[in-house]
């Protein structure tokens, strides 16, 4: 399994292109294997702003329903309406992005894991 080393991670299982500036924000290859199957996302409008480990959206699969968790403070700027409309695309390419959040300047990120922290953090949830 892949983790992007551009990205930085949550032990929620989200991760995010950038700690600064305009970052994307999406869900990891190891949580869309866990799901299974995703057959709904919900994300937040454009505009409205999140403090770290807020939680934003949801993803539903046919075992579960997973709240999803902002990984730094910030305001979203975007959200992909082609994840919403088909969210099974999820299973193709786990690293497409949800929302692009614009980070606020002090935003706290020391919490967040580099891609080898992650892959040892994920390794560790499988035994």
């Amino acid at each position: 399994m892949k983790f992007p080393s551009e990205f930085k991670f949550t032990k929620e299982h989200e991760w995010i292109s950038a700690i600064s500036g305009t970052a994307n924000v999406g869900v990891s290859a190891y949580a869309i294997e866990q799901l299974g199957d995703v057959v709904h996302v919900e994300l937040p409008e454009v505009g409205v702003e999140f403090e770290t480990g807020a939680t934003f959206g949801t993803i539903e699969s046919t075992k579960t329903v997973s709240d999803l968790y902002m990984p730094v403070a910030g305001r979203v700027s975007d959200v992909n309406h082609a994840i919403k409309d088909r969210p099974e695309t999820l299973q193709e390419d786990a690293y497409r992005w949800l929302i692009k959040v614009e980070v606020r300047r002090d935003a706290a990120s020391s919490h967040l894991l580099n891609a080898s922290e992650y892959a040892t953090f994920v390794a560790k949830q499988d035994h």
